[in-house]
């Protein structure tokens, strides 16, 4: 099954259940080649004939959930090269799936977590080497 996704993606459904998305729009991590490239508002891509970018986003899932790449359900910044091989892993094996805790009983939900939220660490994650507009993250000083 082949889907398009407002003017800057696609989705393919395979025999063995898994969906890739493979995305390109302003809010997706990649680069777009429009003048204001991820600045674009949203919608930009619905507005064009053509919507390029020199890499895209992508993430995969089935009925189970999504697939996990070790810090998040989608990759960033990838290569045409890295899409196939990507396309291919999902067409052919099982994901890596993410599973819904809810339902579990964990008590460590009770306890307080003890992981400190690093902004840093997560823009560098995220494919974010300086914070948007070259500013600073913000600090608890």
């Amino acid at each position: 099954m082949f889907s398009v996704s407002e003017n800057k993606g696609f989705r393919i459904t395979f025999e063995n259940g898994n969906t890739i998305s493979v995305q390109w729009g302003p809010i997706n991590y990649c680069d777009p080649t429009h003048p204001q490239g991820r600045n674009a508002s949203w919608d930009e891509a619905m507005k064009s004939g053509t919507w390029e970018a020199s890499s895209v986003e992508v993430a995969a899932w089935n009925e189970d959930g999504w697939h996990d790449f070790g810090c998040d359900t989608v990759a960033g910044w990838q290569s045409p090269a890295e899409v196939l091989k990507f396309m291919n892993f999902v067409a052919n094996n099982e994901l890596n799936v993410v599973k819904d805790d809810e339902d579990e009983d964990d008590e460590s939900d009770d306890e307080p977590s003890q992981i400190e939220f690093n902004l840093d660490n997560f823009a560098n994650l995220r494919g974010f080497a300086t914070p948007p507009d070259g500013k600073r993250w913000p600090t608890d000083d």
